[in-house]
């Protein structure tokens, strides 16, 4: 019989493109999520029966061990970027992280993958790095020999970056950001998707930090996807003093209406803005798993095409441009 792998969030930005590479492998896939109708979509990914989505709040200590029981190997692709009621920092990233570790090793998981991210430091100033980085710390405390992956910013036709600022661009003249000279090193989606399929298979073992082939600035980042949809924008860096007033201001709102209304930016991320977000020196990456990652360039252009001014058929009309002798302008 195929292996059986539980996939915590497989239903999220990275666990599905992991949950696609393990179902062409031939594993039976258990996808564990809060709202199985929500991962439905996934069950093409492989025959009838292949990928089944579950019930699981990895805040329950039972639901966690029914979504473990029998499987050969665990992920847990489970983050939060903005805390949304109980589901906190530290409950999500530090406590759901040591859980899910904690109940693999009793439940004889023979291989753990987890996804935390570049940054996690239990000195950081920010929360959010804070709690990944205690979340590691639970991992390895049952979990020794689990593979653990700290991507950069994440890019795909699904991500919340490239697509959130394309669609920013098409109102108004200008591009606000915070921390846009702050330095990153994207990596794409399919990429982080198949190191965590190395870390299952039992090919690879110990913390890989994640980037793509080229390091930018944010703003530089922004320039980059401007040229690609074909739009002209002023990009204005917000100072982090004025970006940390508006997060604290966009909170109180977002407390006083239960959660209703959420602004773009909070205090948090405020803080994770102000630190570069690369591949250290000395740490194992991509090139110790044999992985070349995809560039920006490379990947960009299939899904950002839908913000061009005409769409699809942006190519054509400038072709149609050149040959009556005029400009893209």
């Amino acid at each position: 019989m195929s292996k059986l792998v539980t996939i915590f969030g497989g239903s999220g930005f990275v666990g599905r493109y992991i949950a696609r590479r393990l179902a062409q492998d031939g594993w039976r896939i258990r996808v564990a999520v809060r709202n199985p109708n929500e991962a439905l979509f996934l069950r093409p990914y492989g025959v009838v029966g292949q990928v089944v989505p579950v019930f699981c709040n990895i805040r329950d200590d039972n639901s966690v061990r029914e979504a473990t029981r029998g499987a050969d190997a665990v992920v847990n692709c489970v983050g939060v970027l903005s805390e949304i009621g109980a589901n906190t920092f530290s409950a999500v990233q530090t406590e759901g992280a040591e859980r899910i570790a904690r109940i693999a090793k009793e439940e004889n998981v023979g291989t753990l993958v987890h996804l935390s991210a570049i940054g996690a430091d239990a000195e950081s100033s920010s929360e959010y790095a804070q709690t990944k980085a205690a979340g590691e710390a639970g991992i390895l405390e049952h979990f020794p020999d689990a593979m653990i992956l700290r991507p950069s910013l994440i890019f795909g036709p699904e991500d919340q970056l490239f697509n959130r600022f394309a669609s920013m661009s098409l109102m108004g003249p200008a591009l606000p950001l915070v921390g846009a000279e702050t330095k990153f090193q994207p990596v794409y989606v399919d990429d982080v998707a198949a190191a965590a399929v190395m870390g299952v298979e039992g090919k690879a073992t110990g913390t890989y930090e994640l980037g793509g082939p080229d390091v930018d600035t944010f703003r530089e980042l922004m320039q980059q996807m401007l040229g690609m949809i074909h739009r002209r924008k002023m990009i204005v860096n917000l100072p982090f003093g004025i970006a940390k007033i508006m997060a604290a201001v966009f909170g109180a709102i977002t407390f006083a209406t239960a959660g209703l209304f959420r602004g773009p930016i909070t205090r948090d991320q405020v803080e994770n803005l102000r630190h570069d977000n690369v591949v250290s020196e000395d740490a194992k990456g991509f090139k110790e798993l044999g992985i070349v990652p995809e560039s920006l360039e490379a990947i960009l252009p299939e899904y950002l095409w839908r913000f061009r001014p005409s769409g699809q058929y942006d190519a054509i009309k400038e072709s149609a441009r050149n040959l009556r002798g005029g400009r893209y302008s």
